[in-house]
């Protein structure tokens, strides 16, 4: 598969889109806070047989805009809006994202019923975080001694895990070392934004939604159950493994999850399908 860069201005925002091509309608990956669209290739690639898939490096991460003006949660739905109408301009969008990428998704088809399809959440919520959260998740990106030496040198700090080897995959090449494509305080003020609760455009969306959760994601069974309970139309689905970054530790279970809820037959009743700090 050729995966190809494209790019869209909004204002002062340069939004880079990851193309990896395939025929069908328009399938639109979002990340999660202080990722980037390269983390969700392998999904990309799992799905490029049945969509057009692309991946948004969302305002302040990866190679869009770093430091934008606007950080609000209705610019990274415009941010969407103007990637549906490049890509696919007269039809619907499917939106998959994850933790906030997911918001995002919800918060866009509440918005522009119009324009999407179809949402699945991996690890997402309405609910809102808790006070501290966003500056406890800011200083721990500050506190990174950066820049790193050499990809060791990043492994030694954060740790052997498939989020932190999405994280070194995506640090930057600089003459003095390896840099994060993120800074520290932006991630903190998005996450502020996200940890506003949103049950209001939750119990609105009228676009067809798929929750996913990972085994052992961020999410209390009480917190799970809520989210359908605010909204019974929603199919939710349980993974036998992973985490809160179930698209990177338990990337096969996950894949087959998403196919079956976007390929496969889809029952009639909503019903659960067996099967560093967490960041959003």
């Amino acid at each position: 598969m050729t995966i190809t860069r494209r790019r869209i201005t909004r204002g002062d925002v340069d939004l880079s889109v990851l193309d990896a091509g395939g025929a069908g309608p328009l399938l639109v990956l979002l990340h999660g806070l202080a990722g980037s669209g390269a983390e969700m290739v392998a999904t990309a690639e799992a799905f490029a047989d049945s969509f057009r898939v692309v991946s948004l490096d969302q305002r302040g991460h990866g190679r869009s805009t770093r430091r934008p003006a606007d950080l609000s949660r209705a610019a990274f739905v415009e941010d969407v809006v103007a990637v549906i109408d490049l890509f696919s301009p007269r039809d619907p969008a499917t939106l998959v994202g994850q933790s906030m990428g997911a918001h995002t998704a919800f918060l866009t088809g509440a918005t522009h019923p119009d324009l999407v399809a179809d949402i699945v959440m991996l690890e997402g919520h309405a609910e809102g975080g808790r006070p501290g959260e966003a500056a406890a998740l800011g200083s721990f990106f500050a506190s990174w001694p950066t820049p790193f030496a050499d990809p060791a040198a990043a492994l030694a700090f954060l740790g052997d895990s498939p989020l932190s080897r999405a994280w070194i995959a995506d640090l930057e090449e600089t003459s003095a070392g390896l840099t994060p494509r993120f800074d520290a305080d932006v991630m903190a003020a998005i996450l502020e934004d996200v940890h506003r609760p949103q049950w209001t455009a939750w119990e609105s969306l009228a676009v067809p939604t798929l929750v996913v959760f990972g085994k052992d994601g961020m999410f209390t069974a009480a917190q799970r159950d809520e989210l359908i309970a605010r909204r019974p139309q929603t199919r939710r689905a349980d993974l036998a493994h992973g985490s809160h970054d179930a698209h990177l530790d338990a990337t096969d279970e996950w894949v087959a999850t998403l196919r079956r809820h976007l390929v496969g037959e889809r029952p009639g009743a909503v019903q659960p399908m067996s099967g560093p700090p967490s960041r959003q």
